[in-house]
C-alpha cells in the first residue's frame, strides 16, 4: 500500500484535527449572531463572550493533559476516538443549550476533546509517517485544521442569513460538529495503530506488519526492516531502566531541553497573535469600519486565505527548507505585518468610511494569516511531534500541548475581547514586542534542525542516542554519553 495508504491514514486521522478548528473558528460567527447575543443577554465584548471561549480552551488544556496519562496504555488511535466521543457529548450539549452553564459545559467537554485530540493526532501521524515526507504528514494537521476554519465559517455565513427571530443561526453550527465525530468514531476502527506502539507493547509481527502497509513501495525491504530493528532497539533499551510517571521529563537534563523546546514552539505559535485573529477578527472589522454581513463575508475569504497557502507549503517547501528557518521567517514577517496593521488601525476614524484604510487593514491580517500558514502553522505541530524521545513522546506532547498551546490560549481568549474594546490597535504591540524579544533569539540559539531524520536518529541529534537511557547517576551518564559517540560513528561510517 505504501504512501497512499500511509496518506490516508494521516489525513483521517486529521479530522480530529479538522475539529479542533471548526469548534475553534464555529464561535467567530455564533458571537455575531444577533439571536445568539439576545438570547445570552449580552455583547460581543463581553466577559461572558471571553467566558465561552476560554472555558473551551480550558478544557483543553485538561483534554491534553489527560491524553498524556491514557495514550501509552490504550494506544494513539484509541485516544484520538476518545476525544471524538467527548467531542459528540459537547456538540449536542451546545447545540440544545437553554441556558449560559448549558453552553459553558459543553464548550469545556469539546475543548476537553480537542485537547485529548491536539495531541494525539500529530504523534500519531509522526510515528506513522517516513521521514522523508513526516513534515508534510505531520503537516496535515494544520491543514485540516485550516479546513474546519473553513467549513465553519461558511456554515456560519450560511445559517447568518436566517431571520434574527430564528436560533438556527448559530444552533446549527453547533450542531454541525456531529457530523465529523461520528465519521471519526467508526472511520478510524479501519486504521492500524502506531507501529513503535505495537512494537512498544510487544506486538512486533503485528508492527513489521503495519510498517510494511505504511511504506513498502516493492523495493525497499532492507530500510523497512531497518527501520523495524531501530525502533525495537530503542523500546528494548526503554526496558533496561524504567521511567515511570511524569518527573523523568523534568529531571532528565536532555530530555527536559527537548520538552522546553516543545512547549516554546506552542507558546511560540500563540505569541504569533493567529488565535486572537480567529476567535476575534469580527471585532477587529468593526474596529476596521467593517459591519453586518459583510463582515461576515470577510471572515469566510479569510479563513480561505490560509489553509491554501498552508496546502502550498507543506506539499513543495517544508520537508526542503526543514523547521527553524521558516519559525525564523515567521517571526520576522509576522511582526512586521501586525506593525502595519497597528499603524493602519491608528488612522480609522468613527463614522468615517474610508475605503482604502478598511482594504489595508484586512490585507495585512490576511496576511498574517499567509505568514502564519508558511511557518508556525504546521511548523508547530511537526517539530512538536519530533523532538519528543519515545519514552516521553505521549506525556511531553501533553504537556507541551496543554499548557504551551492551550494554557496559552486560554489566557488570550478570556483577555481579547476586553483588550481590543478598551486598546483597539495599541493590542497588537504586546505580540510584536514578544516577537522581537523572545521568539526570535530563543528558536535562532536553540531550535535544531530536524527534517528527514527518522524518530530514532533526532535522538542522536539532541545526544540521546536510540537507546533511551535515564542518566540517574554520573557513570550512566558517562555511559549514555559514550555510546552516543559510538552509535553517531557507526551512522557517519555507513
Amino acid at each position: 500500500m505504501g504512501i497512499w495508504f500511509n496518506a490516508s491514514l494521516c489525513v483521517f486521522a486529521g479530522a480530529g484535527s479538522f475539529l479542533f478548528g471548526y469548534d475553534s473558528g464555529v464561535m467567530t460567527d455564533v458571537i455575531a449572531s444577533p439571536n445568539f447575543l439576545a438570547f445570552f443577554n449580552t455583547t460581543k465584548t463581553s466577559p461572558i463572550i471571553g467566558a465561552i471561549n476560554s472555558t473551551f480552551s480550558g478544557g483543553a488544556v485538561f483534554g491534553s493533559l489527560m491524553g498524556g496519562l491514557i495514550m501509552d496504555k490504550i494506544g494513539r488511535r484509541w485516544t484520538i476516538q476518545t476525544g471524538a466521543i467527548i467531542c459528540l457529548v459537547g456538540a449536542i450539549l451546545q447545540a440544545a443549550a437553554r441556558n449560559l452553564s448549558m453552553m459553558l459545559v459543553g464548550r469545556i467537554a469539546t475543548g476537553w476533546a480537542v485537547g485529548l485530540m491536539s495531541m494525539s493526532v500529530p504523534i500519531y501521524q509522526s510515528e506513522c509517517a517516513h521521514p522523508n515526507v513526516r513534515g508534510l504528514m505531520v503537516g496535515i494537521t494544520q491543514q485540516m485544521i485550516g479546513f474546519g476554519f473553513i467549513v465553519s465559517t461558511w456554515v456560519g455565513y450560511g445559517s447568518a442569513q436566517m431571520p434574527d427571530e430564528s436560533s438556527f443561526q448559530w444552533r446549527f453550527p453547533l450542531a454541525f460538529q456531529v457530523v465529523p465525530c461520528i465519521i471519526m468514531i467508526f472511520g478510524l476502527l479501519f486504521f492500524p495503530e502506531s507501529p513503535r506502539q505495537l512494537i512498544e507493547k510487544g506486538k512486533e509481527l503485528e508492527g513489521m506488519r503495519v510498517l510494511q502497509r505504511l511504506h513498502y513501495n516493492g523495493r525497499n525491504g532492507d530500510w523497512i526492516q531497518s527501520e523495524f530493528d531501530e525502533i525495537k532497539a530503542t523500546v528494548d533499551a526503554e526496558r533496561e531502566i524504567t521511567a515511570p510517571g511524569w518527573r523523568p521529563m523534568f529531571t532528565v537534563k536532555k530530555w527536559r531541553m527537548r520538552l522546553i523546546q516543545a512547549t516554546l514552539v506552542q507558546v511560540f505559535t500563540q505569541f504569533s497573535g493567529i488565535n486572537v485573529i480567529g476567535y476575534y477578527q469580527t471585532i477587529m472589522y468593526e474596529n476596521l469600519g467593517i459591519t453586518g454581513k459583510r463582515n461576515l463575508l470577510v471572515t469566510g475569504i479569510y479563513n480561505c486565505i490560509g489553509p491554501l497557502a498552508n496546502l502550498i507549503f507543506i506539499l513543495f517547501i517544508l520537508d526542503r527548507v526543514g523547521r527553524k528557518k521558516p519559525l525564523l521567517f515567521g517571526t520576522v514577517t509576522i511582526t512586521i505585518a501586525l506593525i502595519c496593521e497597528a499603524a493602519i488601525g491608528s488612522r480609522v476614524r468613527k463614522g468615517v468610511d474610508n475605503k482604502a484604510i478598511q482594504y489595508s487593514g484586512v490585507f495585512f491580517l490576511f496576511l498574517v494569516s499567509v505568514l502564519f500558514s508558511l511557518s508556525f502553522g504546521p511548523v508547530s505541530w511537526v517539530y512538536m511531534s519530533e523532538v519528543m524521545p519515545m519514552q516521553i513522546r505521549a506525556r511531553g506532547s501533553a504537556f507541551a500541548t496543554g499548557i504551551g498551546n492551550w494554557l496559552v490560549s486560554t489566557f488570550w481568549s478570556q483577555v481579547s475581547p476586553i483588550a481590543l474594546g478598551a486598546l483597539g490597535w495599541k493590542f497588537y504591540f504586546i505580540f510584536c514586542a514578544f516577537n522581537v524579544f523572545i521568539t526570535f533569539p530563543t528558536i535562532w540559539f536553540t531550535f535544531q534542525e530536524t527534517k528527514q531524520l527518522s524518530l530514532e536518529e533526532i535522538d542522536l541529534l539532541f545526544g540521546d542516542g536510540a537507546l533511551g537511557r535515564l542518566p540517574t547517576d554520573s557513570n550512566l551518564v558517562r555511559q549514555q554519553e559514550r555510546l552516543s559517540v559510538d552509535k553517531t560513528e557507526t551512522t557517519k561510517v555507513g
